[in-house]
């Protein structure tokens, strides 16, 4: 039973272990590093907890969340309205838009084994068919929120450091600093999104999911059964 569910969830099971362990040494990283910072301004360094509730780490961590989750809602939303010939990511050229109700196995097209919401129609299946992109945009709304508001505070504390006068939530949000940080993550999860989709046109990875079989077609959309 447990060897069973390890490899019926392998991938969500190594991806979790890997971010754990990516934070947590993040986490001891970020510690160290601050602590060199306050010493450089003759100040007394803070403890581990203290870093873990601070502003510092909390931007740190949020600037990367919401440009993932962006990057993710982009993506979904991207695969639903556009095609990309020859693309394992992609539908078939002409299979653009949200399909139909036989097709997505809602309403009376549902299986008996389908997700209830699926079954039962009206508001209940209207949310429940978009309820990927909704989390993922909820998820990036609230780290790009995250992210501001301890930017904002770190901000202000360096400003401090130089005697200047603090900014608001307002103006740090059109600041330099502000879309320096947000800028060059949103940038490198276009990129790499981009890539993957021109990347899987030509290349490929056999026994991957996310790859063609070997000997399929350049042009060829549909990924492996």
């Amino acid at each position: 039973m447990r060897r069973s569910f390890l490899r019926d969830n392998g991938r969500s099971l190594f991806f979790l272990a890997i971010f754990l362990a990516a934070i947590i040494g993040q986490a001891f990283a970020g510690y160290a590093n601050e602590n060199e910072r306050l010493a450089q301004h003759g100040r007394s360094s803070i403890s581990f907890w203290d870093f873990i509730g601070s502003s510092r780490f909390l931007v740190d961590v949020a600037e990367n969340w919401q440009s993932e989750f962006l990057q993710f809602s982009l993506f979904i939303f991207a695969t639903v309205w556009l095609v990309q010939r020859g693309s394992s990511e992609s539908k078939k050229v002409g299979d653009e838009g949200l399909e139909s109700d036989r097709e997505q196995l809602v309403g009376r097209h549902a299986r008996a084994d389908s997700p209830a919401w699926a079954r039962v129609g009206g508001w209940r299946t209207a949310v429940y068919s978009n309820s990927l992109l909704i989390v993922m945009v909820r998820v990036f709304a609230l780290s790009w929120l995250a992210q501001s508001l301890g930017g904002l505070v770190v901000a202000n504390e360096e400003l401090e450091e130089h005697g200047m006068p603090a900014q608001s939530w307002a103006e740090y949000l059109v600041s330099p600093d502000f879309w320096n940080r947000t800028l060059q993550n949103w940038q490198s999860e276009f990129l790499a999104v981009g890539a993957m989709t021109a990347f899987a046109i030509l290349l490929r990875q056999r026994g991957s999911a996310e790859s063609k079989p070997v000997g399929a077609p350049h042009e060829e959309t549909e990924t492996s059964g």
